[in-house]
């Protein structure tokens, strides 16, 4: 895809980090955006910006575990703009309590609730999936040009059996999978999957919008809370994933890693599985 003005963009989890960089870097190149989110103060308040700014932009508030919320929202962008040609199935919680298997607050995977396991399970992996099947009819069928981008993390091409790094692999898998599909009818639809580290947004916040049936506002420990905030402080700019974004759609690129110092983790994984061993436990620090 290499034409982008007057075309429609959608993205979940539209009005902060990374989904929100590529809105604004979508609306940069002439295209109608729609921002989907949860949090719906967040998501009035940047659409307010973009027209501002005389963006052509939406909001509809979306909970991606629900599919017929999805469906809604995918009707009401149709309706506005018509044909929709790049789904960015972004939207992507942490929870605290599952801690990412690090450090030496860890939770074990055997100890870590259920309702944890379907929260971040149920956004992460369930809502991406929701939206390649409540989007993908449409994109295909509408036989115009056009991209899906599904943000996995490296957390997805690492070792690690924490419920984000499960949901993330979850999200990798798919996606080859989606592209190969896609290849394989020869649609003009190509797939990619964004696999980032470390990038400044709030998502170690995201426990504020978990729902009280799945446990409700989860809180921090105090070493997890450093430990990661330093994490995401060390970060690069959202504004540069979304450059790579759309650079990987015009060269329809299916994998995009916009943080090349985690390519020997990723090749060490690999050689890992070829010589049947699993790598030892690291701490944050290491």
């Amino acid at each position: 895809m290499r034409e982008f003005a007057g075309k429609t963009a959608f993205v979940t989890g539209g009005a902060s980090g990374i989904g929100l960089a590529m809105v604004e870097r979508f609306a940069s190149e002439g295209m109608n955006v729609v921002l989907a989110d949860i949090q719906e103060d967040a998501l009035q308040a940047q659409v307010r910006r973009l027209e501002q700014e005389e963006r052509s932009v939406m909001g509809v508030v979306v909970d991606t575990m629900q599919r017929e919320a999805l469906e809604r929202a995918r009707d009401e962008a149709i309706d506005r703009y018509g044909n929709i040609h790049i789904l960015c199935n972004n939207a992507g919680v942490f929870s605290f309590q599952d801690a990412m298997s690090l450090g030496p607050e860890a939770v074990n995977v055997w100890d870590v609730e259920d309702r944890v396991w379907e929260w971040v399970i149920g956004v992460n992996f369930w809502g991406v999936l929701y939206g390649v099947q409540t989007f993908l009819p449409h994109m295909v069928g509408h036989g115009e040009e056009g991209h899906v981008v599904n943000t996995s993390s490296v957390a997805g091409l690492t070792p690690g059996g924490s419920a984000y790094s499960v949901s993330k692999h979850g999200v990798l898998t798919l996606t080859e999978g989606l592209h190969q599909n896609l290849e394989r009818i020869g649609s003009k639809i190509a797939a990619s999957v964004l696999c980032p580290g470390a990038v400044q947004t709030q998502i170690m916040y995201a426990d504020r919008n978990r729902p009280d049936e799945f446990g409700g506002a989860g809180e921090r420990s105090t070493g997890e809370a450093a430990a990661f905030d330093a994490f995401l402080a060390s970060g690069i700019d959202p504004a540069n994933v979304a450059d790579l974004v759309l650079q990987s759609i015009v060269e329809e690129r299916c994998y995009i890693l916009p943080h090349p110092d985690w390519d020997e983790i990723v090749r060490q994984r690999v050689e890992n599985i070829l010589a049947r061993t699993v790598p030892a436990a690291r701490t944050p620090r290491e």
